[in-house]
């Protein structure tokens, strides 16, 4: 994917990363966490343009959990009020025992995608993802067991080595996608010259995603556009609409994106659409 595709107006996917599994409602009232208030945020993003939705789940007192019974929930949710979106489910975790980042791909019906971490990277000052090629491996193979499209996330360099690594392992479908990754701590360095390195860097036949954290989040989804690529937003990534104002909803950060594609020339996928482009 190149300036190429953007000139060709081949059609963007846009995702919206609801939740998260890190802040809560002490940093936005806006984040959605039960299962009404995600499945009615799912709807709303789909409603803007949004043809994936990026889910993580929490318990009821807002911390993260992996079960498969509260994905169910919040799965159940979403197909009651969105119309036709993809929905993504999170394995990524720190701290969670390698069985339980497993248990997001068993409801049913399976998430149509699921992320898989490529690689280690800290959270917060005593605490590091592993993510092991072991891990990395028996997630894939469950993905392929149960037939769901995974999304690479790729935090650094070194994840785009371990996704190319495992290539050569493991048979991948066509296309690989993989979420490129912008920010601060072990995420890329978020500089329009490592996203330009990072897309020559991808596989072969590669779609990616664009994804910057925090006041990153605009301008790289605006360069995902520009090179052909996917975006995602979402208030998992990014709580704010602007400096100092809180954003009101994941749907209005999809609308503002969706608005850029429509001025840049980049038609909007359809879930649709979306699962063509992905061979979903």
């Amino acid at each position: 994917m190149s300036y190429d595709e953007f000139l060709a107006g081949e059609p963007v996917i846009v995702t919206a990363a609801l939740t998260g599994g890190v802040h809560g409602k002490e940093t936005t009232p806006h984040l959605p966490e039960t299962p009404e208030e995600i499945g009615k945020a799912a709807a709303e993003a789909e409603a803007a343009g949004a043809a994936v939705v990026h889910v993580h789940a929490r318990q009821p007192n807002g911390e993260r959990t992996f079960a498969t019974e509260r994905f169910q929930e919040i799965d159940d949710a979403i197909r009651r009020r969105a119309e036709d979106v993809i929905i993504q489910h999170s394995t990524g975790g720190t701290g969670a025992p390698d069985a339980a980042r497993h248990l997001p791909l068993r409801t049913d019906p399976a998430p149509e995608m699921a992320s898989l971490d490529m690689g280690p990277l800290n959270r917060y000052d005593h605490l590091t993802s592993e993510n092991t090629r072991s891990l990395v491996d028996s997630l894939h193979a469950e993905m392929v067991e149960r037939g769901v499209k995974p999304e690479l996330e790729l935090f650094n360099d070194g994840h785009l080595n371990e996704a190319l690594g495992l290539l050569d392992r493991r048979d991948l479908a066509d296309p690989v996608y993989g979420t490129l990754i912008f920010g601060p701590g072990t995420l890329t360095p978020p500089t329009p010259r490592n996203f330009l390195t990072a897309i020559d860097n991808l596989p072969a036949g590669a779609q990616f995603n664009t994804l910057g954290f925090g006041r990153h989040q605009l301008p790289f989804a605006t360069m995902g556009l520009l090179f052909g690529g996917h975006v995602r937003v979402g208030l998992e990534d990014n709580v704010y609409y602007r400096q100092g104002e809180l954003a009101t909803s994941n749907g209005q950060l999809v609308e503002r994106v969706v608005r850029i594609a429509d001025e840049l020339g980049r038609p909007v996928a359809t879930p649709s659409q979306a699962r063509e482009i992905l061979g979903l």
